[in-house]
């Protein structure tokens, strides 16, 4: 059985970055090996050394939404707070909220004199509920005007710019929250990697609930993931597939691009086929890679979901032992922290460790 506790790892508060830095690409970056499990002290500008002529470097386009809304019970005066997640079709929306224990199905809730209104329409486990908006206007212009950047509930500092938690490359709105891993690309610094050889190619997943589940069952097993949409184009399938067909590698920015790569490799067989629709993939020790051949990615929430992931590309014992090595070295850890990049030197297109160690 995959324990929960099997991916605990002690971090110390201090280490939790709570602000970006000025440079996106002078944070650190830890490289691991896992060929050899060795780890290199490296920072993100240093990625030119391990990209190489006809690789693939696959980024997730996502915007992050104005999606935290402050309203008011009309019939109460009780103050509500919405979270955006998911919007399955025209003004019906997955939200979470607090309080939700007095929000219950036909609640209306009124988001500023009467210009966003909504009503709920179905209640569901841990906060979440479907509520159906009513306004005059357009959508996202009204969301410009009354919602807020969403941040991570363990950041606590204010955050200047809230571009800051947009990646350079952001286009296609819909997130809940950042991908984080992609907010170290600098345009200069794509330019250089674009300048090398190297294919960019971008994709979109809109990051919903997961990213704010903790995972509380004890048997990895029982937690459910849920959904997020994502979309590959035809043009970006095509560009995955001449490089792969060429022998380059497909380094993911990001568990959002590898969750939506790997859902495709898993649907198709392996195969890159422009695709959308929603993925509920839970990738941990046991997960058969398909797609993606190297990574960057962040540190992650101790015992959360990606963690497991990162731990299924390198055994669960390396990755721990990497972030310890981190953890010694103060590194900046989650959303605003430094990053990682996850290759094998000796086969670029390795078979990552499958078993539980």
């Amino acid at each position: 059985m995959l324990s929960t506790e099997d991916f605990d790892y002690d971090l110390p508060q201090e280490l939790i970055a709570q602000t970006p830095l000025p440079e996106r690409d002078a944070s650190r970056m830890l490289v691991l090996d896992t060929a050899t499990g060795e780890t290199t002290d490296k920072h993100f500008y240093d990625i030119l050394d391990y990209v190489h002529p006809g690789d693939a470097v696959v980024m997730n386009d996502t915007r992050v939404m104005p999606a935290r809304l402050y309203g008011i019970k009309p019939e109460t005066g009780g103050h509500v707070e919405v979270l955006l997640l998911n919007n399955p079709q025209g003004d019906d929306w997955e939200v979470l909220m607090k309080p939700a224990k007095r929000i219950h199905v036909g609640t209306e809730i009124d988001f500023g004199d009467g210009l966003l209104k909504a009503t709920v329409t179905e209640e569901r486990d841990e906060g979440v509920r479907m509520i159906r908006f009513s306004y005059d206007g357009i959508f996202m212009e009204i969301l410009d005007k009354l919602g807020e950047t969403p941040l991570p509930p363990y950041i606590k500092a204010k955050l200047d710019d809230p571009e800051m938690y947009q990646t350079v490359y952001a286009k296609e709105v819909g997130s809940a929250a950042a991908p984080t891993a992609g907010l170290h690309w600098t345009k200069e610094l794509l330019q250089k990697v674009q300048d090398k050889g190297v294919k960019l190619v971008y994709l979109t997943l809109h990051i919903g609930l997961g990213t704010f589940r903790p995972v509380l069952e004890e048997n990895v097993e029982d937690h459910k993931m849920h959904s997020e949409f994502y979309r590959l184009t035809p043009e970006a399938a095509a560009t995955l597939n001449d490089v792969r067909a060429k022998g380059g590698r497909i380094i993911a920015t990001g568990t959002t691009v590898i969750r939506t790569l790997e859902s495709i490799g898993t649907k198709f067989d392996g195969a890159i086929k422009a695709d959308s629709g929603w993925t509920d993939i839970f990738i941990k020790p046991g997960y058969q890679w398909k797609v993606v051949d190297a990574f960057i990615t962040n540190f992650h929430l101790p015992k959360s979901t990606l963690v497991m992931l990162v731990a299924s590309f390198t055994g669960r014992h390396m990755i721990l032992n990497a972030y310890q090595h981190a953890v010694a070295e103060k590194y900046r850890f989650f959303s605003f922290g430094d990053a990682m990049f996850i290759y094998n030197s000796q086969n670029p297109h390795p078979l990552p460790l499958h078993e539980m160690d």
